[in-house]
C-alpha cells in the first residue's frame, strides 16, 4: 500500500506541539535547540514522542532524533516567517483554537474528563496554547510560501516512474469501485404531522415547565448522537451540523428556546446554552417521522424493476443512478459511491470495511459488471431504505502501474518534487540562520546540516 508520509510535510496536523502528550508525565523543560530567535523545549520533543507511543507506532533509539529534525524545520519554518513579515489574524487563531479543542474534547469524550486530564478549564488551556497556535498557522502559512505552486506535470509522472528501481515500486492492495442506486420510501404527510405535532407537545411541556429540557431529550429524542447526555451537544462550530440547525442555534439568545424546525433527520427543537462567536453549546431534541411499512416496500418495489433491467437490457448504470437514485451524493459522480478520505471512488478493500462492512460484504461474491439485488441498509441520516450495489472494478493486489495508479503516482511524484523544494530551501536558510543545538541531540544523524 502507498503511504504518502513526508516528514517535512506533517506539522503537526493532528495534536498540537506542546498540548499533545497523552500521558501525563512531568517534564523537567529546558531548551534543548534554538532557531533564529525562537527556541525549541525538551517539551515539545517529549510531547511528540509520547503521541506516537500512545497511537502505538513504532519507535526506537532513533525516533527521538528524528523528531527533533521536523522540529528543528518547523522552528525554521517559523524563523522565517518572522523574517518576511507574515501574519495571521487573531479570527485565524481563534477558530484554528476552537477546531483543535473540539477534536480534543471529542477524543475525551467529554468536556469535565478533557479539564480532568488536564486540570484547567477550557478557557485557561485557550490561553496557554495560544501563542504556540499562531506559532504553527505562520510556519504553515510559511511552507506554503515553499511548495504552494509546485505541480507536476504528465511527463514528470512518467519520469518519475521510470526511475523507480523495480524491486521498490511501491504495491498496491486490492481496491474496488462500488456504484449504488438508492431508494427512500416516501414519507408521507401523515408520519410528518404526526412527528411535528409530538416534538410541538414536547416544547409545549418545556414552555410551561412542566419539565426541563435535559429530562425530556433523555426520555424522547431518537438522536443517538446527544439523547443519552439530556440532548447535550457542546462546542459545536458553525457548519458542523445541517444549515437548519445552525440557522437556529446561532439565532436564539442563551437560554431560549427555538421554534420547532424541519431537517433531513426530522423535526428539531433546540435550547441555546451559551453561544461564543461560532462555536455554540446547545441541547437538543429530535423526533423523526416514521417510515410507513408498505411505503418501504414500495422502494424496495421500485429498485426491483430497476435491477431486472439492469441485468436484461442495455442500460447504463451511470443514467439509471443519475435518473433515480435517492442519494444526491453518489448520482452526481455516477453513481459511485466517493472514498471520504482521498475524493476518489477507489478503495481499499480494508478502508471499504472499515467504512461499511455490509457493502464489503455484499460486493464480496460479486464479478465485476454484476449488480445486487435491492438490499436493506440504513441512511447517512438514519432512515431505512432500500439500494442497489454495482461492481464497477476489482483489482488485484499489485505494483503501481501508471494506467491503473496515475493518481497515486502523480502524488507521490509531487510530494518528492516538494520535498527536493523544501530541502534545497532548509539548505539556503541555514546558511544565514543562527541554530544553536545541545550537546546531547548533536550526534543525530540528521539529514540536514543543523550543526556548524
Amino acid at each position: 500500500m502507498i503511504k504518502l508520509k513526508n516528514k517535512y510535510l506533517l506539522l503537526c496536523i493532528s495534536l498540537l506541539l506542546g498540548f499533545c502528550s497523552i500521558a501525563q508525565e512531568k517534564i523537567i523543560d529546558r531548551v534543548i535547540a534554538v532557531v533564529g530567535s525562537n527556541p525549541l523545549l525538551q517539551s515539545e520533543l517529549e510531547s511528540q514522542y509520547q503521541q506516537m507511543v500512545s497511537q502505538q507506532e513504532a519507535v526506537n533509539e532513533d525516533t527521538r532524533c528524528k523528531l527533533m529534525e521536523e522540529l528543528l524545520y518547523q522552528k525554521l519554518l517559523l524563523a522565517q516567517a518572522q523574517k518576511d513579515s507574515l501574519n495571521v489574524t487573531e479570527a485565524q487563531v481563534d477558530q484554528e483554537m476552537d477546531r483543535r479543542i473540539h477534536y480534543y474534547i471529542q477524543q475525551f469524550g467529554s468536556e469535565e474528563r478533557f479539564t480532568a486530564f488536564y486540570g484547567k478549564s477550557v478557557e485557561d488551556f485557550k490561553a496557554d496554547l495560544r501563542d504556540n497556535v499562531r506559532d504553527l498557522l505562520l510556519s504553515q502559512q510559511m511552507q506554503s510560501k515553499i511548495t504552494g505552486d509546485i505541480n507536476v506535470t504528465p511527463n514528470d509522472v512518467k519520469i518519475y516512474y521510470a526511475g523507480i528501481p523495480k524491486d521498490s515500486i511501491p504495491l498496491i492492495n486490492a481496491e474496488v469501485e462500488v456504484g449504488q442506486i438508492v431508494k427512500k420510501p416516501a414519507l408521507t404527510q401523515e408520519a410528518k404531522k404526526e412527528a411535528k405535532d409530538k416534538i410541538a407537545s414536547i416544547r409545549e411541556r418545556i414552555m410551561k415547565g412542566e419539565a426541563s429540557f435535559a429530562a425530556l431529550a433523555a426520555l424522547y429524542s431518537e438522536d443517538p448522537g446527544s439523547a443519552s447526555k439530556g440532548g447535550l451537544y457542546e462546542h459545536i462550530q458553525r457548519g458542523q451540523f445541517v444549515p437548519e440547525w445552525d440557522a437556529q442555534a446561532f439565532k436564539i439568545k442563551k437560554g431560549e428556546l427555538s421554534e420547532v424546525f424541519e431537517t433531513v433527520y426530522g423535526y428539531f427543537i433546540i435550547q441555546l446554552i451559551e453561544r461564543r462567536g461560532d462555536e455554540v453549546d446547545a441541547r437538543s431534541i429530535l423526533i423523526a417521522p416514521k417510515v410507513d411499512a408498505n411505503d418501504l416496500l414500495k422502494a424496495k418495489l421500485s429498485l426491483d424493476t430497476i435491477f431486472t433491467k439492469l441485468t436484461s437490457d442495455t442500460i447504463n448504470f451511470n443514467d439509471m443512478a443519475a435518473k433515480y437514485s435517492d442519494d444526491e451524493e453518489s448520482k452526481n459522480s455516477g453513481g459511485l459511491i466517493i472514498n471520504p478520505q482521498t475524493g476518489a471512488t477507489r478503495f481499499q478493500m480494508d478502508e471499504l470495511g472499515q467504512m461499511d462492512q455490509n457493502v464489503a460484504f455484499a460486493i464480496d461474491k460479486l464479478k465485476i459488471g454484476e449488480y445486487t439485488k435491492p438490499i436493506p441498509f440504513t441512511t447517512k441520516d438514519g432512515k431505512q431504505a432500500y439500494r442497489i450495489l454495482y461492481l464497477k472494478t476489482r483489482t488485484l493486489p499489485h505494483q503501481a502501474n501508471l494506467k491503473d495508479d496515475y493518481q497515486k503516482i502523480q502524488a507521490i511524484a509531487l510530494a518528492k518534487k516538494q520535498e527536493r523544494a523544501i530541502q534545497a530551501w532548509i539548505k539556503k536558510k541555514l546558511a544565514n540562520t543562527y541554530v544553536h543545538v545541545t550537546d546531547d541531540y548533536k550526534n543525530c544523524a540528521y539529514t540536514n546540516k543543523w550543526i556548524n
